[in-house]
């Protein structure tokens, strides 16, 4: 006797049919809203883990009686935090405004990474940086960083932190923590690009090796000088003071400059550290023509 097969009713499949498709449509539906719900969530933390980009305010100007609004520099005194100089600072100004520069002046709590972030964009040249610097067991293996104001947080700048473009730098082993920006956060984070920019780097081994100085001039600088080991505030403080004489009142060139400065103030008395330029092909330039 042969058995006949059940078959399922019309109205059974299509009831099952429309069921799957529900479940399909559900599924698809709550992952576009999961979507949805990510994406919100990582704009509104790199909202609120990024500060504004709007350019910071200088702490001070000194403007000469007819400014030129092509003339225009800045003086990044991080090392008021700790070694305040304000002798140096006046003397740095006023050579600035009697070749009628409009000088800002940025004090220590300006130094954030967004104010290195945008720094390009302000215009500056020359740039004297007056910073605390640290070597490679800073921040990971990049040569040298400088110093910000801002405390370390694992939780900001999550992704310069992971393209180690920023990370931990601090004045002595167990001192308190900050970020400090990387040669790769100058290639790779600072906005828009320098133009035929005079970097002075004043604090410690800013040209010891020459990644720092080769960021700065893959970012449009045209010149980078720096000391080639430690050096003390006060020394280079002296003699940041006479560099900007010869480059801004005499009109010498950098390789001039430069050489005169270090007959003057000679190396640091206690490192020997050096003062030095990059690269070398710009030793004939001023900072007003340098291409």
């Amino acid at each position: 006797m042969k058995t006949e097969k059940k078959r399922v009713g019309t109205k059974a499949e299509i009831r099952a049919i429309k069921n799957r498709e529900r479940r399909i449509a559900t599924a698809i539906f709550l992952t576009i809203i999961l979507l949805a719900i990510s994406f919100s969530a990582y704009f509104a933390y790199t909202l609120l883990a990024q500060p504004s980009h709007n350019l910071i305010e200088p702490s001070l100007q000194f403007k000469p009686e007819n400014p030129n609004p092509q003339l225009k520099a800045a003086i990044v005194d991080h090392l008021s935090l700790t070694i305040k100089n304000e002798t140096f600072m006046e003397e740095a100004a006023a050579i600035l405004v009697k070749a009628n520069y409009t000088v800002d002046y940025f004090s220590g709590e300006k130094v954030t990474v967004e104010f290195y972030r945008n720094l390009p964009a302000y215009g500056y040249n020359p740039i004297i940086l007056r910073v605390h610097s640290a070597g490679t067991s800073a921040v990971g293996s990049v040569e040298l960083s400088l110093f910000t104001c801002e405390p370390y947080s694992n939780t900001r700048y999550v992704p310069e932190q992971l393209k180690e473009q920023v990370g931990i730098v601090a004045y002595s082993p167990g001192q308190s923590e900050y970020f400090g920006i990387s040669p790769s956060f100058v290639r790779e984070c600072m906005k828009n690009t320098f133009i035929s920019t005079t970097i002075i780097m004043m604090g410690c081994d800013g040209l010891k090796g020459t990644q720092t100085a080769k960021a700065f001039i893959d970012k449009g600088a045209k010149v980078y000088i720096g000391w080639n080991a430690s050096i003390s505030a006060s020394h280079t403080d002296t003699a940041t003071t006479q560099l900007l004489k010869h480059l801004v009142t005499e009109k010498q060139t950098i390789e001039q400059a430069v050489e005169n400065t270090m007959k003057e103030v000679g190396p640091d008395p206690a490192k020997n550290s050096i003062l030095q330029y990059y690269p070398l092909g710009v030793r004939d330039q001023t900072i007003e023509n340098t291409p």
